[in-house]
């Protein structure tokens, strides 16, 4: 673990660092075009995409502010094709970079098995309520610009009859849906890291 530390102060700001962080950069925003699909339950218009998984990956790799910074890179050049005026880019950074943020800051400080799944446990909660909060304070009220919100409950309460008002969209639809892509990708950062971290470093 400790030549992998080495490795990685190295390779700060090399040009094969900057490559690397260039490439899981694109592949976030390839796999949020490409890869997007509703979650049975759940509001229809949540959907689950992998373009979080390599910023979670560079997080593992090269520390938390790599992390961030492919997050972030990936909602920027999301905006190139936005629909929602940066509003649903802001609510997803927020969310998916809690994830990334909490999860590395804590494998980086236990790099240990334990610590991948302490870290990637509690991102997880992070990015569930991270995500209620954005949903409720920022998505919502974009969303009630175009359509009233009764409308939006009734849609949502189609796919789960639990959610009958925005509290109950909030912790029975953004809050579970959340939850369960940290989880997913947390399980597949944990499975896959260390093959593609041979590769990065």
């Amino acid at each position: 673990m400790e030549a992998i530390n080495n490795v990685q102060n190295k390779t700060r700001f090399t040009p094969k660092f900057i490559a690397s962080v260039g490439i899981l950069s694109g592949i976030s925003i390839v796999l949020m075009q490409i890869l997007e699909f509703p979650i049975p339950f759940m509001p229809p218009f949540l959907k689950f995409d992998f373009s979080t998984l390599p910023a979670l990956i560079g997080g593992f790799a090269y520390g938390p502010v790599t992390g961030i910074a492919i997050a972030f890179i990936k909602a920027a050049l999301h905006l190139l094709r936005t629909d929602t005026g940066g509003v649903g880019e802001l609510a997803d950074f927020l969310a998916s970079g809690s994830l990334v943020l909490v999860s590395s800051l804590i494998y980086k400080r236990i790099k240990t098995r334990k610590g991948a799944v302490l870290g990637l446990v509690l991102g997880a909660i992070a990015m569930a309520i991270v995500g209620g909060l954005a949903n409720y304070f920022i998505l919502i009220p974009f969303y009630t610009n175009v359509m009233p919100m009764e409308q939006i409950i009734s849609l949502c309460s189609k796919v789960n009859p639990l959610i009958t008002n925005t509290l109950g969209y909030v912790l029975y639809g953004a809050i579970p849906f959340n939850l369960i892509k940290a989880l997913l990708l947390s399980i597949i950062t944990f499975v896959l890291y260390k093959q593609i971290s041979k590769i990065l470093h």
